[in-house]
Order: structure tokens, then C-alpha cells, then sequence
């Protein structure tokens, strides 16, 4: 089991599986809602994904007529994003797990657009698109 919460402590969740696909992204977009080089993400099924507090101060960004991204309205810290096409799955902040994280990243992703600055220093695939 895993739990999570922002910044200020106002959103709190668990996790009761193994999160899955986790990728560090390297496209502009996650550099920007990140604040940072990359975002990393893992998938779990919403099933397995639960508010312990704070799911009413979430504030949803809608990206695209497909992807939202839910943020602390207090504090800023992104938490997940879910997509319309993919509706079983939240996909989650790795940043605001507080308890360890052992699965595995399997890739980076987008290092063809990634910060001039940002210099990838593991042996993790890396792929230049998705």
C-alpha cells in the first residue's frame, strides 16, 4: 500500500497496488505544471485510488477535451491526472508519495524535447517520443 499527500497536508490518498508504467517525462507540458526537468508518473486503476481527505480541495485544470489535471487548491502541488479515453486510471504524482516507492521506472519519455539544461544521468530506456 501507498500513501500520498500535497504540499500543505490538506489532500491525503492511498493506493492499495503496485503502481504501474511509471516514466520520468521530459515534454514541455511537465516541465511547466512540474515547475522542474521532468514529471514522474505511474499509473494505478481508480479502484485501487482513494481520498483519505481533501478530495473537495482539488481544483481541475482540463488540458484538452481529454486530459485533466487536478491540483491542492491551497498549496499548487499537482497530484494526478486522468484521462477521458483511459477512465479506470488514475495517473499519479510520484513527488507526493510519502511512503517509499520500490517498483521500478521503466522509461523517460519525450528526451527529444527535453530542457537544454536537464542532462539524464541513468541507465533507465530512454525514448524520444512516448
Amino acid at each position: 500500500m501507498h500513501q500520498g499527500e500535497c504540499l500543505c497536508g490538506k489532500v491525503k490518498f492511498q493506493i492499495t497496488q503496485k503502481i504501474t508504467d511509471i516514466v520520468m517525462c521530459h515534454c514541455s507540458e511537465c516541465r511547466r505544471v512540474q515547475g522542474t526537468a521532468f514529471a514522474t508518473n505511474g499509473n494505478v486503476e481508480g479502484k485501487n485510488f482513494k481520498f483519505l481527505r481533501g478530495e473537495n480541495n482539488l481544483t481541475e485544470f482540463k488540458e484538452n477535451d481529454n486530459k485533466s489535471r487536478f491540483f491542492c487548491q491551497s498549496c499548487g502541488a499537482p497530484i494526478m491526472a486522468k484521462l477521458k479515453n483511459n477512465p479506470d486510471y488514475t495517473r499519479v504524482r510520484l513527488g507526493t508519495m510519502t511512503t517509499d516507492v520500490n517498483e521500478a521506472i521503466e522509461k523517460h519519455i519525450f528526451t527529444q524535447s527535453k530542457a537544454c539544461w536537464d542532462t539524464i544521468c541513468d541507465d533507465i530506456p530512454q525514448h524520444k517520443e512516448w
